[in-house]
């Protein structure tokens, strides 16, 4: 299985476990040089990047052997004593931040400020949020049973580790999608073989060394590589947690089902800005701009498609252009981190102009750069990859539409369904519309931050995937139910055991009617039927 990882827009995968699994292309960008899997030089500058040693992919099965080693005394410590362990986290995040901020600024292009925003901050938030909450969340429960049909028998569910969690990801955040797995994952009592992408190898070191220290040897196993590395995580683990293309997704579902494990898959994105008549210009404006541009548009949830309803279009549209414009290269705006993506979203914004599109903001660079100016487009068919494949690139089209229904109807034709964010005065009619949205995410006068928020779910449907990151719902995939029985009875037999007989027969069919399988004086006849066979039963009858 080739699990290459690229683009979350492309067809390899950087940012997904892969079969072959390589985070992203593989092609050298415009400013480096290629030495093996890893880039050797920054997308900002052409700078040198410090070498990066890849695991050979005979190696993974020994890293796993170990892992489960350590899994097993992890999984019997208490959920609370795992958190005190790495409680510590939080605190390295916040120490290191100047440099983990620095680090993704060379090795991914994105400016200082959003590197600090978004790989910082929200990371140390969400040390600090499964810390304190796995031990109420991993608490069982207790199943209630009918003392009748099931004497002297207690019931309680236990969320169980699943046991190794094989982790890929992307390049686009690569310090804070690993962390949202892989902290709740080990809080669970789980072992964690974790690839990063290629593209950010020197990130995933990063994230690995916060725990240093902190947890048993092998717990968290750390391994480099493309595709062949990554295939060889889904091979060995007891669950894959991928994020990146839908076609690599595809096909670490395939391997994943035909090992019989399950997988947890973020997968692409074009999301939608609805932007209503009644909404604030100045606020929608400048929340579509960020949620446009931010990365350089290298975020499943970008916004990708607006759908600015006619009545408010001559307001708001010319507001977009002019902020698009004040836009600040390399202070306020990203560069591309592969020029394999740069190439897509090159020849999206040729398609959509070769289809009638008028660029009002921006535009392709020259040949050979990854400075892709932050550019705005209006059209007015939807038949281009633009607007049907994801682009995952600084572009923003705008459609104008005839209100809500139009706008719904057209957001949930697509294929992807990960965010979509309604843009209007009337909250509480926009509460109603988010209901028939066909996305994980919903958010009303902003937009695409809540991955940041860990109480929250993060999650999409349709080719967006099935997986879910951040809050309580995550557990369900990095945990298991186990149910346990306790049975109290002292009775030699159950009612229900060896030898069937006509008296445990007239047992089960009293039990039927009192149950309400018969009219009220019907249920009163069985109850004594039953009353006068069960010691009949309980005798050997």
């Amino acid at each position: 299985m080739d699990l290459q990882q690229d683009g979350q827009a492309a067809e390899a995968v950087t940012d997904a476990p892969e079969a072959n699994v390589t985070n992203e292309a593989s092609a050298p960008r415009a400013t480096e040089a290629a030495s093996g899997p890893f880039p050797t030089r920054s997308p900002l500058d052409g700078s040198a990047l410090p070498a990066v040693t890849a695991t050979s992919p005979s190696e993974v099965p020994v890293l796993a052997r170990k892992a489960r080693e350590a899994q097993t005394a992890w999984a019997a410590k208490t959920a609370r004593e795992r958190a005190s362990v790495i409680a510590p986290v939080k605190k390295r995040i916040l120490a290191r931040a100047e440099e983990i901020a620095d680090l993704v600024h060379r090795e991914c292009g994105k400016p200082i400020e959003e590197a600090a925003l978004a790989e910082v901050l929200p990371n140390a938030d969400l040390v600090e949020y499964w810390t304190d909450a796995i031990e109420e969340l991993l608490e069982g429960t207790t199943v209630e049973l009918d003392p009748l049909s099931y004497p002297g028998k207690i019931g309680r569910i236990h969320k169980a580790p699943r046991g190794l969690v094989g982790l890929v990801t992307p390049w686009n955040y690569p310090v804070a999608i690993p962390l949202r797995t892989i902290v709740p994952a080990l809080l669970a009592g789980n072992a964690v073989l974790f690839k990063p992408s290629e593209i950010t190898p020197r990130a995933g070191a990063l994230v690995a060394s916060l725990f240093e220290g902190l947890l048993p040897e092998g717990l968290l196993a750390l391994v480099q590589g493309g595709g062949d590395v990554g295939a060889a995580v889904v091979d060995e683990a007891d669950i894959v947690v991928f994020t990146g293309s839908v076609a690599t997704g595809r096909r670490v579902a395939v391997r994943c089902a035909e090992r019989l494990i399950p997988c947890s898959l973020e997968l692409g994105g074009k999301d939608a800005a609805i932007v209503l008549a009644d909404a604030q210009v100045e606020r929608a404006a400048n929340g579509i701009v960020w949620g446009a541009f931010t990365n350089a548009g290298q975020n499943c949830a970008s916004i990708e498609r607006v759908y600015v309803d006619r009545k408010i279009a001559d307001k708001i549209v010319p507001r977009i252009v002019e902020l698009t414009k004040a836009l600040q290269p390399g202070r306020d705006t990203a560069v591309l981190t592969t020029s394999r993506q740069c190439d897509i979203v090159r020849r999206h914004l040729a398609e959509a102009e070769a289809a009638g599109a008028e660029v009002l903001a921006g535009g392709a660079p020259e040949a050979g750069s990854l400075a892709f100016a932050p550019t705005v487009v209006k059209l007015d068919r939807e038949d281009t990859p633009l607007l049907r494949e994801e682009t995952f690139g600084p572009i923003l089209p705008i459609v104008l539409v005839d209100g809500a229904e139009d706008a719904i109807t057209r957001v949930n034709a697509s294929t992807f369904g990960l965010t979509t964010s309604l843009w209007t005065r009337r909250v509480g009619a926009a509460h109603e519309l988010a209901r028939r949205l066909k996305t994980g995410v919903v958010t009303i006068n902003n937009h695409g931050f809540t991955a940041a928020v860990a109480a929250a779910p993060w999650t999409g449907t349709g080719e967006s995937g099935y997986g879910i990151t951040n809050s309580p719902h995550a557990l369900g995939e990095l945990t298991r139910p186990q149910f346990v029985l306790e049975d109290r009875n002292k009775a030699a037999r159950e009612l229900w055991w060896y030898p069937y007989t006509p008296v445990l027969r007239k047992i089960a069919f009293a039990m039927a009617r009192v149950r309400g399988g018969a009219g009220l004086f019907g249920r009163i006849a069985a109850a004594f039927e039953l009353v006068a066979a069960l010691p009949k039963r309980l005798l050997g009858g």
